[in-house]
């Protein structure tokens, strides 16, 4: 964590010391979570108000019972699909499936009491990845007939897939017209630099935009439009149907079919399904949160639970931790659990006031806003990062998806995990019963040494289904230990292995403890990614690329230092404020030297990281330099107006009283670069005639300085070797003419 981030106070003290940032936090994040509401519970075929109603819930009693900070709950997407399935089972009856869901909030208080949420830690991710990626495919496959005015009678969700390309002729323009302008929307709204629309979230700018297009064709009384000699009908069906008083919409369970199979397999598949997308999900904001907190995540399971029941008893869908509307609410500011609560109060008056405005809504609109979220869930770069992560888990992945569109999501989450652990056996090379002995009995230990540091000691298969008995071993070093954990015994380590302990050293780093990974030297992985699966071998011949020859090259007739193997030590990297949520995967290729005009160390290394998280995950390469200042500077952050928006636009300030500083004498300096900080006149004073005029005269990108040492980014991509000497050359003269001095 920056050293310079006080953590925010919980509670009331809390709520009293950063409404500000909550209140307006939440304004985006309810902006974002209106239509996205309205969508979900269109697509599981219940009223658009259920979807309100269930985000309201969210929010307002969520909030007091959650174990989160930034979290934000409310209806998924990821539950779709498990509501679809539900009404499928229980004879179309929604009444039934919210007595399912009524019940399922009931196990997920029981769960988190009993103190059962670790037990989601048994899934592998890839499997997990699969399930999501599914579940995209299926909003696809049942939003595109809306999005295209076209229907869909077939049975299976391949069948639905197929009927998308077969009714294309049958299109009806005016509603793909819709449909269109608001996937453009969604794609290109990042690209846009506008800061009034940027104050806009795009899934509303979707609605807004569509509006006109409404009233153009009068959606609002049934008639035919002839467009190309053929006629199309258009009117009040293509709206959603919002009741004139919103308590209309409310619902109650019927729990007569409490004691068949159905029921509880629809139960089954609810809790499993939303208990492990809130605990996934509450993980992955954890590691956005700014603050470096730790949720609770059976206080999460509670909170969660007892929402979900109120609103399935009220007619509303399950409740989980959302994460696109979590990444909205950290990227906004927000400091507290409170900003949680604001979204939901928010939500209420949007009903109150907006409800003639929502009656005009076209279904084409919310299937643009399904079908973006459905494509982002399955895209071609959730395949890409997990065949980055090893050609294994592509195939964990993609097992996953088979047999979830080929059957229901319990059977791919069954056969995700079945194939997942057959392949950990062929690659373990042993035999069954001596690889779950392997597992359940490895003689893995902790010691504790007389510096008072920890010595553990991993032996055995570290796969998934080790995940608890690695948790149980690991809770016995207290947080902000000095831990080494050696791995050199274990015959196989998986991702999810990998993951747990990353997490376990990002807790303990944020914490001033410090972990570090050993004994993988003479394991081998598909790919060289930090978190690949990993088994052990003899003596491995590490390959390298002809860039790495180049930089070794360079270092050895400079007298700098290369190491191009996966450092774990990026702690430093993340006393950077670009860094407070943007987790860093992995770091390699560091070259380190001296500028011999300052003395100051500087280092130039790869480094990976990523943007958001799950459904939100955006994972980006690049090429860093840090160097360590011979002396203290302000604090500032420095960014070139107009370029990497979509990176950079949401670097934080530094603090509440945080200031972009102009130069009126200056002006195409001030034009050129956005210049932030909180100490403006200790700034002013550093920012010399000289620096000024070498800044505008260079082509940066984001230079921050954390008082002890600047980081520099020139490129977003991996910079080639003659990149990494204009690197070097850019930061020598910029010492210069910073005029430091050791």
């Amino acid at each position: 964590m920056n050293p310079n981030n006080s953590i925010p106070n919980d509670g009331l003290k809390g709520l009293k010391e950063n409404w500000r940032n909550d209140l307006f936090a939440a304004i985006s994040v309810s902006l974002v979570a209106l239509p996205l509401a309205l969508g979900i519970a269109v697509a599981s075929e219940m009223s658009p108000m259920a979807g309100v109603l269930s985000a309201i819930i969210g929010g307002v009693v969520t909030t007091f019972f959650r174990g989160g900070h930034l979290a934000i709950n409310g209806p998924a997407a990821g539950l779709i699909a498990v509501i679809l399935g539900g009404l499928v089972a229980l004879d179309n009856n929604i009444n039934y499936v919210l007595a399912a869901i009524v019940v399922s909030g009931a196990i997920q208080i029981v769960l988190g009491v009993l103190k059962l949420g670790r037990f989601a830690k048994l899934l592998p991710s890839s499997v997990l990845h699969g399930i999501l990626a599914a579940i995209g495919v299926i909003i696809i496959a049942k939003q595109a007939p809306y999005a295209l005015g076209t229907t869909s009678d077939a049975d299976t969700v391949v069948g639905n897939l197929l009927d998308i390309f077969y009714k294309i002729p049958e299109a009806n323009p005016f509603v793909f017209l819709v449909a269109l302008v608001g996937v453009l929307i969604l794609l290109f709204y990042k690209k846009i630099n506008n800061k009034f629309i940027r104050l806009i979230p795009a899934p509303m700018w979707v609605l807004l935009l569509a509006l006109p297009m409404v009233f153009g064709f009068d959606f609002f009384n049934a008639h035919s439009i002839t467009f190309w000699g053929n006629s199309y009908g258009v009117g009040p069906q293509l709206l959603i149907d919002i009741p004139d008083d919103p308590l209309d919409c409310i619902m109650h369970p019927d729990f007569a079919m409490i004691g068949t199979m159905a029921f509880w397999l629809t139960v089954l598949s609810i809790t499993t399904i939303a208990s492990i997308e809130t605990l996934a999900s509450a993980r992955a904001v954890d590691k956005l949160d700014p603050y470096k907190r730790t949720t609770n995540l059976n206080k999460d399971l509670v909170g969660v639970g007892m929402s979900t029941m109120i609103s399935g008893a009220l007619g509303g869908l399950p409740i989980i931790t959302v994460i696109v509307r979590s990444t909205v609410n950290v990227n906004s500011d927000a400091k507290t659990k409170w900003s949680n609560l604001y979204h939901g109060i928010f939500l209420i008056l949007f009903v109150l006031l907006l409800a003639p405005i929502l009656r005009s809504v076209p279904l084409a609109a919310l299937a643009a806003i399904l079908v973006h979220t459905g494509f982002k869930l399955a895209s071609p770069q959730v395949f890409k990062h997990a065949y980055d992560q090893g050609v294994e888990q592509l195939l964990f992945l993609s097992s996953t998806l088979i047999i979830t569109l080929f059957t229901d999501l319990l059977y791919g989450i069954t056969g995700g995990i079945l194939i997942t652990l057959v392949t950990h056996m062929l690659l373990a090379r042993v035999g069954f019963l001596t690889f779950f002995k392997m597992i359940y009995s490895s003689g893995s230990k902790v010691h504790r040494l007389d510096n008072g540091s920890y010595d553990v000691k991993l032996k055995g298969i570290a796969n998934f289904l080790y995940a608890l008995k690695l948790d149980k071993l690991l809770s016995e070093i207290p947080i902000g230990s000095t831990v080494r954990i050696d791995l050199s015994k274990t015959r196989l380590v998986d991702l999810s292995i990998m993951e747990n302990m990353i997490e376990f050293k990002r807790i303990h780093d944020n914490h001033g403890g410090h972990v570090k990974l050993i004994g993988l030297d003479n394991h081998v992985a598909s790919t060289n990614h930090n978190r690949a699966l990993k088994i052990v071998t003899g003596t491995v011949k590490k390959r390298i690329t002809q860039r790495q020859i180049r930089l070794q090259k360079m270092a050895i007739s400079n007298g700098w230092s290369f190491e191009r193997d996966l450092d774990w030590n990026t702690s430093y990297l993340r006393n950077f404020r670009f860094f407070d949520s943007r987790p860093i995967e992995m770091k390699s290729n560091s070259l380190q030297g001296l500028d011999k005009d300052s003395n100051a160390q500087w280092e130039i290394a790869d480094i990976v990281f990523d943007e958001g998280a799950l459904q939100a995950l955006e994972i980006y390469q690049t090429t860093v330099q840090v160097v360590r200042l011979p002396s203290t500077i302000p604090r500032f952050i420095i960014d070139k107006e107009g370029l990497f928006d979509k990176i950079f636009n949401r670097v934080r300030a530094f603090s509440e009283s945080s200031l972009h500083i102009h130069f009126m004498k200056h002006a195409t300096f001030s034009g050129k670069f956005n210049l932030s900080g909180e100490d403006e006149d200790a700034i002013r004073s550093f920012f010399n005639d000289d620096l000024i005029r070498f800044l505008e005269e260079n082509e940066i990108h984001h230079i921050e300085s954390n008082g002890e040492a600047l980081m520099i980014f020139n490129y977003l991509h991996i910079a080639r070797t003659d990149e990494v000497t204009s690197m070097l050359k850019f930061s020598s003269n910029l010492l210069k003419n910073m005029g430091l001095k050791e």
